[in-house]
């Protein structure tokens, strides 16, 4: 299959006219006026319909009205509109007659029930189109029985039959014949080329629902009954629970009781205001079995690990130890991170009604299945006595992966033996958290004869290490002399995923060095890149993840829609591409100096995902991760101070606010590979593409994230916002 060099072109300002509103990306693809609209049509009854079920996925009406159930966590990434689209493709209805809904938890029929790495469409795309694909040609077989003629001979359109005696009959006309035939073993999929619904913009299906602020996420979820739960959790990682004085707490009105569990304590009360205050009013005394941890600890330790010898090797090429010493020159730099907390708008809360004959939940949470399982390990309980229902999710990035909230609420309705729903506070949020690990990289290049003949990768990190994959990323095969060793300290905070797992500072570290490189080398440092790329066409080498064809489009794509080289005098550019989540990426930052002061201006990018299902969906997708990838780069910093997190709200973490977003200018290249990642691929690359521009117009370059330790960079309004 042929890559084609072409591209669909997106701006943020083709969706916007009003300037002022050109630095946030929240309401790309809605007009506020259509909105209003008052004549709109009336939305259908679907419980009043005559329903039959095809499979898990799909309900088609005797009307012709088909519900299709999406059967995924929805965290903002799209798929609750995606994944019906290939749906309905397959099936051939017209998307106006389609009704979609967040399908439950459910083990026999779904697999990976998961949002997390970028993978639902990926693992889901030939599934998905093969149901709808079985039940049209089902749909097909019962009319062509009715009319007695061959099913070969009948064609589909938007949910209408056809023959070639020019005879129709709707799908709500055979529905109930259709669903009692046999399951077609072999079916047909439809071509690219006559896709009508994948790859054209569809608004996604719950806009309406969310600017109206109906009920659609966990924190809107309430049922009779049900009791609000805040928990204190120890104040700092590595403390446990001694004694508690819960008598101030039960005298606040709308308290109905404390509990103690683990090492916790839930106030129970009948509202969520009345749960804060009790919680407030609690008294605990915490004891301290081990050492307390600080940011200042975690820096000593991590380079010590640098320096150290006991590293896991994930991958080795060749020699690097005799690359290294017929070297003419090397360079070797180090890069650090700090760790970061998720800051979801919508923070950790779960619904749990344990019962002797149920365990209910309600929730916002990336893995229903892995948390069910575990609540009912926790609970002693099986596994079928758990049902589960998904809430739209308002923002995960990784942290609802770690289902501990959830897990919260059905420990603590067993105890109360009531319907309870946990609710954290933004403090609570940020302070109990699952964060991204601390890291520090150092990387060292060998050259020889004006060539790289060596390359050695350290990493060091809180408590886990980079994912086997990523060590087969670019620039491994490009290289003869590769290695890649990793070493972790095991911490008492708590670490996990944060959107796009160590490639989110991996992307910065490489692609800063390959830019610092190119300098010392004294070559273009995109050739220099391309050059790497040649090398890789044609290995045999199945451990590479990447494609050295794919990547060159992009890299070429961007050089030629970013006007790379030819801005005017004043606007500085910095390029990087990378490889995630099964996405080639090319970035190319225009920065101006405001005051002496470097100011992003716009991000040109360049995404290879393969076949797009939704580009208005994927514009959000790409534009949110390009400026959560600078708004961290540039601000994001997460200290401790005796195992205490020393910023629990926005007053004192900074976030990226919307005058500071750069306009983005988005090319999808089209080609006919199965779809791949895009809710995480757009975030690594953007803190590398900036600072290889900072340094282009300051000529100094940075190492370390937050940018904004660097006083030479962000100066006086900093002082003004932060005070």
């Amino acid at each position: 299959m042929s890559t084609q060099k072409t591209s669909i072109t997106f701006s943020r300002r083709s969706f916007m006219k009003t300037s002022s509103l050109a630095g946030g990306g929240l309401i790309i693809g809605f007009n506020l006026f259509n909105a209003c609209k008052p004549n709109a049509k009336p939305s259908i009854d679907l419980a009043k319909l005559n329903y039959n079920d095809f499979n898990a996925f799909i309900k088609i009406a005797d009307n012709g009205a088909v519900t299709i159930f999406s059967p995924n966590p929805e965290v903002g990434q799209g798929v609750k509109t995606s994944m019906p689209m290939i749906i309905a493709e397959e099936l051939d209805v017209a998307w106006k007659d389609v009704y979609v809904k967040q399908g439950v938890l459910d083990t026999n029929n779904y697999t990976r029930q998961v949002a997390g790495g970028s993978q639902s469409i990926r693992f889901g795309w030939d599934a998905l189109r093969e149901t709808g694909a079985t039940a049209r040609q089902m749909l097909i077989n019962a009319a062509a029985a009715r009319w007695g003629v061959d099913p070969s001979e009948c064609t589909t359109s938007e949910g209408v039959i056809s023959n070639a005696a020019g005879e129709t009959l709707s799908y709500g006309e055979v529905v109930n014949e259709a669903a009692n035939l046999e399951i077609p073993e072999d079916v047909t999929l439809k071509e690219v080329k006559d896709y009508k619904i994948i790859g054209s913009n569809v608004t996604n299906v719950d806009i309406d629902k969310i600017v109206k602020g109906e009920n659609l996420y966990g924190f809107d979820f309430k049922t009779e009954g049900m009791l609000i739960a805040c928990v204190m959790r120890p104040p700092a990682f590595g403390q446990k629970l001694e004694s508690f004085d819960d008598a101030d707490a039960k005298a606040v009105d709308g308290v109905t009781e404390v509990l103690r569990f683990g090492d916790k304590i839930a106030v129970l009360a009948k509202d969520t205001w009345s749960a804060m205050k009790g919680k407030k009013a609690l008294k605990a005394e915490w004891k301290t079995d081990t050492k307390l941890e600080s940011t200042e600890d975690h820096d000593k330790l991590l380079l010590g690990l640098l320096d150290g010898n006991k590293f896991e090797t994930l991958r080795e090429d060749g020699d690097i130890k005799k690359a290294f010493a017929q070297a003419d020159e090397v360079l070797e730099r180090t890069y650090e991170s700090p760790f970061l907390p998720h800051n979801c708008l919508e923070p950790m809360n779960f619904y749990a009604n344990v019962t002797p004959d149920k365990i209910h939940l309600v929730g916002p949470i990336q893995t229903p299945e892995g948390t069910a399982k575990h609540i009912a390990e926790v609970l002693e309980r099986d596994f079928e006595d758990v049902h589960l229902e998904m809430t739209r999710i308002g923002g995960g990035f990784g942290r609802r992966l770690y289902g501990d909230f959830a897990v919260e609420a059905a420990e603590i309705s067993n105890k109360a033996k009531k319907p309870v729903k946990v609710v954290f506070s933004r403090e609570d949020d940020m302070a109990d958290g699952i964060y991204r690990p601390a890291i520090k990289y150092r990387i060292k290049a060998a050259v020889k004869d004006g060539k790289i003949t060596g390359y050695h990768l350290k990493e060091a990190a809180i408590n886990s290490n980079m994912y086997g994959l990523i060590p087969n990323f670019f620039p491994a095969g490009a290289i003869e002399n590769y290695q890649v060793d990793v070493a972790n300290y095991k911490s008492n905070i708590t670490t996990g995923a944060w959107r796009a797992p160590y490639t989110n500072f991996l992307a910065f570290a490489e692609q800063n060095f390959f830019d610092e490189l190119a300098e010392m080398m004294e070559v273009d440092k995109i050739q220099l890149r391309l050059d790497l790329l040649q090398k890789v066409k044609g290995t045999t080498d199945e451990r590479i993840q990447y494609s050295p064809e794919r990547m060159e489009i992009v890299i070429k794509t961007a050089v030629e829609k970013s006007g790379w080289g030819t801005k005017p005098e004043g606007v500085y550019q910095g390029f990087v591409n990378y490889y995630c989540h099964n996405s080639h990426v090319a970035e190319v930052a225009d920065v101006v100096l405001e005051n002496g002061q470097p100011v992003v201006k716009k991000i040109t990018c360049v995404v290879d995902c393969g076949i797009v299902i939704n580009p208005l969906g994927a514009l959000n997708q790409i534009e949110g991760g390009i400026i959560d990838g600078i708004g961290h780069s540039m601000y994001g910093d997460f200290t401790f101070q005796d195992g205490v997190p020393q910023s629990v709200n926005f007053d004192k973490y900074r976030l990226i606010r919307m005058k500071e977003a750069p306009i983005v200018e988005t090319h999808m290249i089209k080609n006919e590979f199965s779809p791949t990642g895009l809710g995480e691929p757009t975030l690594p690359p953007a803190g590398a593409a900036i600072a290889n521009a900072f340094k282009a117009a300051t000529g100094k370059r940075l190492y370390n994230q937050p940018f904004s330790k660097y006083p030479d960079l962000l100066t006086g309004p900093e002082k003004e916002i932060i005070g």
